[in-house]
């Protein structure tokens, strides 16, 4: 029978990259000159830290371009709010993984909704969907590219 599963997923190893060439251009720029600017990724989080929240912004807008470059979707990127003190000023960014049950649970509905002749189980951090025929599992693929979630989904294992 005929499935596929749905994801939200990144690659870790490219989220590095991007976060190391981040900490190279911010070394580099001449409006971070002196305020110790830099990126720490683990864990699945980000932190910038520098010394005020207006380079804070520009980071954040450095180390979207860099993701994008690298072939990572910025909605997996989640920026908490700013911590500030005396001298500095940090922000994490945690990056999302995995389909959560309640929005799984949207997406069931939604699948459900539209009377398409399919069967789907939450396994998990994610969806696997069969079907009859591969029609349906394309129709199903293309409803919920169109459906608006808060993270990027992938279409992952289809066979028939």
């Amino acid at each position: 029978m005929p499935s596929f599963d749905v994801v939200s997923e990144f690659e870790i190893f490219e989220v590095r990259n991007a976060v190391d060439q981040a900490n190279r251009e911010v070394e580099t720029r001449f409006d971070f000159k002196g305020s110790d600017a830099k990126f720490v990724f683990e864990d699945d989080v980000i932190q910038m830290t520098t010394k005020s929240d207006f380079q804070l912004n520009q980071m954040l807008d450095v180390l979207r371009q860099k993701m994008a470059k690298r072939g990572i979707d910025v909605g997996c990127m989640d920026p908490q709010s700013v911590e500030k003190s005396l001298h500095e000023a940090r922000q994490k960014i945690v990056m999302k993984k995995g389909i959560d049950t309640l929005l799984a649970k949207r997406l069931v509905k939604t699948i459900k909704a539209s009377k398409l002749k399919v069967q789907t189980a939450i396994q998990g951090d994610k969806l696997r969907i069969t079907g009859k025929k591969r029609d349906d599992l394309q129709a199903v693929i293309s409803l919920l590219k169109d459906t608006d979630t808060e993270i990027p989904l992938q279409y992952e294992n289809f066979r028939d």
